[in-house]
């Protein structure tokens, strides 16, 4: 018995928290090269838990746990290990793929504005996509990069720009549940009393852009992550078109889907595409 049985692990618990929480991520992740997947997948529990605590931890102080996960992680960083399997698996993957600091820091800090702020501003906003988002993109970038700087610095421009076209996607999905039930409204200069067809297509066009620049990133990616990213890219094209095809009082007042036999369509007509060399 080692060490090493508990790696596993505990890579397999984060395997279980994407599954749980995200049939679209893990489609994705499952088209990874095998070398990518379970980093990818420690990446993913470790925000899926902290976005848990400031989102759905209602009944507790989410402040309190938030300091503690933060205060963990990063007596892990320096430690090398975690008795929480989700903080260890993370941890272990930063480590290996030399995740700089600086990402984690952001993200941690943009899941305490969910505790604090509920209006944001330009700055806010921007800052709060960065570190929501963005740094994740750039957190699984430094995984598919492998070391190679060159390659990374040259894409982190389209991955901060996936990161944001994912983030801004769910904040008009989720714009019910955020208002109603979190008080929340990312979108600078919004009110939901006048939230209507002008605003709406005003930030569409904004995803749009930033949904045309991650694409041509994507296409410089590695053959082992490029078709699992695309695969993201494509589902979330998909919300985004059912998203713009919604009165906004539809999304004022339900969550719009995809199913799973359009994600089905979705996973082989991109794995086609991808064969095909059509990205």
């Amino acid at each position: 018995m080692s060490i090493a049985l508990y790696d596993k692990t505990v890579h397999e618990c984060n395997a279980i928290i994407t599954k749980r929480y995200s049939t679209s991520f893990t489609l994705g992740i499952r088209l990874l090269g095998k070398k990518y997947q379970m980093a990818v997948y420690s990446i993913y529990g470790f925000v899926r838990v902290a976005d848990e605590i400031v989102d759905t931890f209602h009944d507790h102080d989410k402040a309190a746990l938030l300091n503690e996960f933060e205060k963990d992680t990063w007596l892990a960083f320096e430690r090398g290990i975690s008795v929480n399997p989700v903080i260890h698996s993370f941890i272990q993957t930063a480590h290996r793929f030399s995740i700089d600091k600086h990402l984690i820091q952001s993200f941690l800090d943009s899941m305490r504005m969910d505790l604090e702020g509920k209006r944001y501003d330009a700055g806010s906003y921007q800052q709060y996509i960065y570190g929501s988002a963005e740094v994740v993109g750039l957190m699984c970038l430094k995984i598919f990069c492998d070391g190679n700087e060159t390659r990374y610095n040259e894409l982190v421009p389209s991955a901060r720009s996936l990161g944001a076209a994912l983030q801004k996607v769910n904040f008009l999905r989720d714009l019910k549940d955020d208002f109603s039930e979190r008080g929340r409204i990312y979108f600078p200069g919004v009110c939901m009393d006048e939230f209507n067809s002008e605003c709406k297509a005003g930030i569409e066009s904004d995803i749009q852009k930033d949904f045309d620049h991650a694409l041509e990133g994507i296409k410089k990616l590695p053959d082992g992550c490029r078709i699992g990213v695309y695969i993201a890219y494509r589902y979330y094209i998909k919300l985004f078109r059912r998203i713009k095809e919604s009165i906004p009082q539809r999304l004022m007042n339900e969550r719009v889907r995809i199913n799973n036999a359009s994600k089905l369509s979705i996973l082989l007509r991109s794995v086609a595409r991808y064969q095909l060399n059509m990205l």
